[in-house]
């Protein structure tokens, strides 16, 4: 690194830096001169007491509370390594250039050996440490190379933090004039007492709006802000410990604050730092752990509005916002992503060429997809599908119920915002729709042609990995996902959603209590959630009745008649697969569902494929007598003649 970048890099202006570095050499020359006096006999050493403008252990004299004997022997350690006349001084003493214990409780009497404890603040704080081996007044005194540099006038993040701790130079988000900066005025009322700054708890999910909330209020109080990853804080004790003291001692050298953020994890580690910290210290969470430390202050960070996130994908976008029309207004409501998801998408998207607005906002919607796949894709199964209206076989009052679902997911962007109806009330927006009907016809996979149609992805919620034994985790997992969803935009499917919204039962013991508080926490989730969750069941009476109020749309799923199993049968096959005389009023004649007759037409694939010629009645009367068989349904002559 240049020394250009160096002080680009610190908080000292240039012109201060050799102000410093006379004090300091003024300092060394006054230590040289009481040593050598102190050579000729004249005993105890006193430390030097004078302050001197611009003088960087006067400055150390107030962080770090020294006392005078303790300002001599670390200028003597300092001054070792700056000052050449005054290492030979040293040498002379003590027969090294480095000056020892022993040399520092001959000059400073019993203080220095106070001094160089390790409860005191030399060594508690690693401002300087002793090395080598054998008798300890022989150890050699050693001042840390972080702190013989701010000496000298330079001031940067020490090195041993490089790569877990960043500054943070500006905010980048944009904040609400009202709610955000309200927050930033309360931070800024709390830490406005140095002596009484409490740890700062900022609850929200949005961590670029909670840390311009923060920079807001660091940049006002004239302090220097940092940020570290709860992820990279050791488990380790004794590293943590080693993490803290550092920590503790960059915020002192810099004037700084540190931003604990714990969004990805929940090992408790940022309050176990936070703890160990006496800086300026804020711990940034959607529900931050309270640490012992105290005093505390928790403050809600607003999440970022339509209308904030709308204003960030216009001037993300630039000069083709315009063009694009009511495309970023769906693109803000659809997707909940911060400053850093939109530049992404959009920087994904565009390449600084102007082509058809269309095609723009398409490519704009699929970026956005992507990046609201971070936190789903380790929470559920993504299904990724094709399949469009042609290729699914319902009655019409079915299809048009359909149609009006994806018509409300559309469509809700206007109606919550333009129309006012979010600003009235902002709960039961979304739209919840219970599919329910026989096993096989059609549920899922209408699901899936809602999906494609919607630009929007499918994510299969397994309840092996959301339900649990231990009271409270299945709420904690389904708020998980509900927040990443709404986050993503995506489109929820709960499959044999029975199991999960079954219905309340009657309080005998401590499992039906919990058990009913599950369903009451999905009653409330589901009504809050302001996406498409769609729920899959062939037991509807098996579901909580209070879940049918809270539903947009009850689709019922018939079991398909002949015409429509032949509709189907006609459809099933792809265009690339080579098919000889099969006639789709015959197939009819088997009594299946479209699952099954799915199964039975995949199957006779593999077998034509397997005798490599097209796929023929007998290879679908094979097929089929596997899936009767499977059913554990009989074979009736009719079915079988309808095939051959």
């Amino acid at each position: 690194m240049s020394a250009e970048s160096i002080h680009a890099e610190s908080d000292v202006p240039r012109n201060l830096v050799g102000e410093m570095r006379a004090a300091l050499a003024q300092d060394c020359a006054e230590l040289r001169a009481r040593l050598s006096a102190f050579r000729a006999g004249e005993t105890p050493l006193e430390s030097p007491s004078v302050r001197r403008s611009g003088s960087a252990l006067d400055a150390l004299d107030d962080l770090f509370r020294l006392t005078p004997t303790e300002r001599g022997i670390l200028c003597l350690s300092a001054g070792a390594e700056l000052d050449a006349q005054l290492s030979d001084e040293i040498k002379s003493a003590a027969g090294s250039p480095q000056p020892d214990v022993a040399l520092a409780q001959a000059l400073f009497g019993d203080t220095g050996w106070d001094a160089l404890c390790p409860a005191a603040p030399l060594r508690r704080c690693r401002l300087l440490d002793l090395s080598g081996s054998g008798p300890f007044l022989r150890r050699k005194i050693e001042v840390d190379e972080r702190l013989l540099n701010f000496l000298m006038g330079l001031n940067y993040l020490d090195t041993r933090l490089e790569g877990i701790v960043t500054r943070v130079r500006s905010s980048g988000a944009v904040l609400n004039p009202v709610d955000q900066n309200a927050s930033a005025h309360r931070v800024l009322a709390a830490w406005s007492v140095p002596t009484a700054m409490p740890v700062l708890l900022l609850a929200g999910r949005d961590k670029l709006i909670a840390r311009a909330t923060l920079a807001a209020a660091t940049d006002a109080l004239r302090l220097s802000l940092f940020r570290i990853s709860e992820s990279d804080i050791p488990t380790d004790w004794t590293q943590r410990h080693a993490l803290a003291v550092y920590l503790d001692r960059e915020m002192a050298l810099s004037d700084g604050a540190i931003l604990i953020e714990s969004y990805e994890t929940e090992g408790g580690q940022a309050g176990r730092l936070a703890d160990m910290l006496a800086g300026p210290t804020a711990i940034a969470a959607i529900d931050p752990a309270v640490p012992e430390r105290g005093p505390r202050l928790r403050i809600d960070i607003p999440e970022a509005t339509v209308s904030e996130r709308r204003a960030i994908w216009h001037e993300t976008v630039g000069p083709q916002a315009e063009a694009l029309g009511t495309g970023l207004d769906r693109l803000a409501e659809q997707f909940s992503l911060d400053r850093a998801g939109v530049f992404a998408a959009v920087e994904a998207s565009l390449n600084g060429t102007a082509v058809d607005p269309d095609k723009v906002f398409g490519r704009l919607w699929q970026a956005a997809r992507e990046q609201g796949r971070r936190q789903l894709d380790g929470l559920a199964e993504r299904i990724e599908s094709q399949a469009d209206w042609d290729d699914l076989v319902l009655p019409e009052q079915q299809m048009a119920l359909l149609g009006d679902l994806a018509m409300h997911v559309q469509e809700s962007w206007r109606i919550s915002e333009a129309w006012g109806w979010k600003q009235k009330s902002p709960r039961g927006l979304g739209a919840a729709a219970l599919f329910s009907g026989p096993s096989g016809t059609g549920k899922t996979f209408a699901a899936e042609v809602l999906a494609n149609r919607l630009g929007l992805d499918l994510y299969r919620i397994d309840l092996s990995q959301v339900v649990s034994k231990y009271i409270g985790e299945t709420e904690k997992n389904l708020s998980r996902i509900f927040t990443a969803a709404e986050d993503g935009g995506a489109i929820l499917l709960f499959d044999e959603a029975d199991a999960l919204f079954g219905k309340r039962s009657e309080v005998k013991d401590s499992h039906d209590r919990y058990a009913n508080v599950e369903v009451s926490y999905l009653l409330q989730r589901m009504e809050a959630y302001r996406g498409l969750a769609v729920l899959t069941t062939n037991q509807k009476s098996a579901l909580d009745s209070a879940f049918l109020r809270r539903l947009r749309y009850v689709i019922q799923f018939p079991f398909p008649d002949a015409t429509a199993r032949a509709e189907i049968w006609a459809r099933i096959f792809p265009q690339a697969t080579p098919v000889e005389g099969l006639d789709p009023q015959k197939l009819s004649r088997m009594n299946l569902s479209g699952g099954s007759i799915r199964s039975v037409a995949l199957n006779a694939s593999f077998l034509a494929a397997g005798a490599n010629t097209p796929v023929m009645p007998q290879h679908v009367l094979n097929a089929a007598r596997r899936e009767y068989a499977k059913l554990e349904k009989p074979f009736s002559a009719a079915e079988i003649g309808g095939i051959t």
